[in-house]
């Protein structure tokens, strides 16, 4: 007699086929959430010393190829590596010299241009005790009652910037010695993996390291073209500090979004400081115009070839990074985020495309 009971028909087992994949990728799902959260905590925890290490590599991997250039040519490895690191503090260092001394020197005019429309917006729609004013007087009471918590928090921010010149000078002499033994990378990676899964885990970080230098050349690629076209409109419409403002864009590149419009909005009131509502306007339409370039052009083209992530993706990365580790955390958090697909597009195109075998037929 054939037995009826559909728990017990066919496998055999108490779960249909389906629940029991759903299962599975349930429990998958959070063993990786815990050690995803773990990690997070360890590195929050030890920040200071993961933090170099992660800019680093994304030095590394914008620098590569400079480097290989230059071993090519016959230069030895360590003065390549010394080169390379000596053209970055010029580069980088120049970039922010020329934007502090362009927010400098333009730094009144916005203030008063900020006063002005916030007088006019007090007269207009200001009630009793909001003029300008009353608030500056509120400010000195304020000043006056907590002097002492204003003065704790000057010395905390002299230690952020002691800390963060630190984290700087660590992750520039990571990257020589990232640069200089770049060659024994893959060797120490083999050395140091399991039995039986060197293959594996070296064709993982290959595909890693990859998409994070794909994803920083055509980032920096794309906001030289962005810095250009900005500063070039801020020098027809006559916009002073237009070289500070273009190496803030290209600065702020680095952060989807985010950054572009920070930097697009420095600018515009830039223009409001100095040439007035109109030029601000046409600011504001350059700012738009090349970001339109960038979303509908540039990154299709330029990214193509690296790993594509969806708008919405970047955007939640960017703010997971922001709440685990403010403005780095932004910074870090759409090259790790590229990573993690490219290290997923290996385990895909290893693993994805195999079929379960059959099982053995049990029919007589």
């Amino acid at each position: 007699m054939q037995d009826s009971d559909p728990i017990a028909a066919g496998s055999g087992t108490l779960l249909p086929d389906p629940l029991r994949r759903l299962a599975a990728w349930c429990a998958l799902i959070l063993l990786v959430s815990g050690v995803v959260y773990v990690g997070i905590r360890l590195c929050d925890e030890f920040r200071t010393a993961v933090v170099p290490v992660l800019l680093a590599l994304l030095g590394t991997a914008l620098l590569g190829p400079f480097h290989r250039r230059l071993v090519k040519a016959g230069v030895q490895r360590s003065v390549a590596a010394g080169l390379t690191c000596v053209a970055v503090v010029a580069v980088v260092g120049g970039a922010v010299y020329i934007v502090v001394a362009a927010l400098i020197d333009t730094g009144d005019e916005i203030v008063a241009s900020l006063r002005q429309a916030a007088r006019g917006i007090s007269e207009h729609f200001g009630a009793a005790g909001t003029s300008l004013e009353d608030l500056a007087s509120n400010a000195r009471e304020l000043l006056g009652k907590f002097g002492g918590s204003a003065a704790s928090g000057v010395i905390s921010g002299v230690s952020v910037v002691g800390e963060t010149l630190a984290i700087a000078v660590l992750a520039l002499l990571l990257v020589f010695f990232f640069l200089r033994d770049s060659d024994k990378a893959t060797t120490t990676l083999r050395a140091l993996a399991p039995r039986g899964s060197a293959d594996t885990l070296e064709a993982m970080a290959r595909r890693a390291f990859h998409a994070v230098e794909g994803f920083m050349r055509g980032t920096t690629f794309i906001a030289l073209i962005d810095a250009l076209c900005i500063t070039v409109g801020l020098l027809v419409l006559d916009v002073p500090g237009a070289a500070g403002l273009g190496a803030l864009v290209f600065v702020g590149a680095y952060i989807p979004y985010l950054g572009a419009f920070i930097s697009g909005a420095v600018a515009v009131l830039v223009a409001l400081a100095d040439r007035g509502f109109v030029i601000a306007l046409w600011v504001l339409g350059v700012v738009l115009a090349v970001q339109v370039l960038e979303g509908h052009v540039l990154q299709p083209v330029i990214q193509s070839r690296t790993v594509q992530m969806h708008p919405a993706v970047v955007m939640v990365a960017i703010t997971a990074g922001a709440s685990v580790a403010g403005v780095l955390g932004m910074l870090l958090a759409v090259p790790l985020t590229a990573a993690a697909f490219g290290v997923l597009r290996e385990l895909r195109t290893r693993y994805g495309d195999q079929e379960p075998s059959p099982e053995p037929s049990t029919d007589s």
